[in-house]
């Protein structure tokens, strides 16, 4: 076993994941697994550069990352940052922060690659009961993977689609007005339209949605108090209650996302797109399958994500 750290910096948290890998027998044992709101990405898409504060937040963060990794004794350290990263000018500043705290160089990587490390960690944990090809949805702050595969990835594309990014660009009002959902509808079914001409999304057979607006939907659709995050690895949903579940949350007020238990503080205001994009995808989805002559009545959700492809990739690198 290699005790290793994982770290993945998107546009809206900073999360990291220590843990024990055995390469060999693919498996991974978490030892710790945390997440930190930083938004990075504020005001990114509107400005082109890293907020000041937003800077200040995510190096404080940081310098917490290193300590724990240094209590930890772990071995190796892959830092991954990804699309509010590639889209900063002053990125240099970033880059250049994490280096001096952890000690490693910091890996701004493609939209391509981030996908292919998400792919590898949610199929990691799924059983001979989910029929392959799988189609995997990383929905993060400032863009959307989506994978499609059986035991290795064989089309990917990334979108420019996320929870913060159509928030800044769309959904500003409380609740969002009809016009302004509507908006933002549409551009995510522009990028839905250039992801479906390079990933044959008609073949899936299994749809698996991971990271943290999709597991809060599925928090809400399975009509948790709290975040249990062992409930909602591996759950599977009917796509219509899924759907149902993200209509409730975009159409909430932000008091009444915010009394959610398992809702946390730092997706309260970012949430509803999460859930516009992610309900776009599934109907999407369905459709092309069901145009295609089969059928996808349910949707798995991951807590094994991106982190978990970078754990494995980090412990193969020694």
């Amino acid at each position: 076993m290699t005790r290793v750290a994982a770290i993945d910096c998107g546009t809206n948290s900073i999360r990291l994941l220590i843990a024990d890998v055995d390469t060999e027998a693919g498996s991974l044992r978490d030892v710790v697994r945390t997440m930190t709101v930083v938004r990075l990405g504020q005001g990114v898409d509107r400005t082109g550069e890293f907020a000041a504060e937003a800077l200040e937040r995510t190096f404080a963060a940081t310098d917490d990352i290193a300590a724990q990794c240094r209590d930890a004794g772990v071995e190796a350290i892959r830092f991954v940052a990804t699309s509010a990263t590639r889209d900063a000018r002053n990125r240099d500043v970033f880059l250049e922060g994490i280096q001096e705290r952890l000690g490693v160089t910091p890996e701004v990587i493609s939209g391509d690659e981030e996908a292919r490390l998400s792919f590898r960690g949610a199929t990691s944990v799924l059983d001979a009961s989910h029929d392959a090809p799988y189609l995997v949805v990383d929905l993060g702050g400032g863009s959307t993977e989506v994978v499609l595969g059986s035991e290795e990835p064989q089309a990917a594309h990334s979108m420019d689609v996320g929870c913060v990014r159509m928030t800044e660009r769309h959904l500003v009002s409380d609740p969002p007005e009809p016009e302004q959902i509507a908006a933002a509808t549409a551009d995510i079914h522009a990028a839905i339209d250039r992801a479906f001409e390079g990933v044959p999304i008609e073949r899936t057979r299994t749809l698996v949605g991971l990271a943290g607006s999709i597991t809060t939907v599925t928090a809400h659709a399975l009509g948790l108090h709290e975040y249990d995050r062992d409930r909602i690895n591996g759950a599977v949903l009917p796509i219509d209650a899924a759907i149902k579940a993200c209509d409730e949350l975009l159409h909430a007020s932000r008091d009444s996302r915010a009394a959610l238990g398992f809702m946390h503080p730092g997706r309260v205001d970012v949430i509803g797109a999460g859930a516009l994009v992610w309900r776009t995808l599934m109907a999407r989805v369905r459709t092309a399958v069901q145009d295609a002559g089969g059928e996808l009545p349910h949707v798995v959700t991951s807590e094994h994500d991106i982190l978990d492809g970078i754990a494995f990739s980090a412990a193969e690198r020694l």
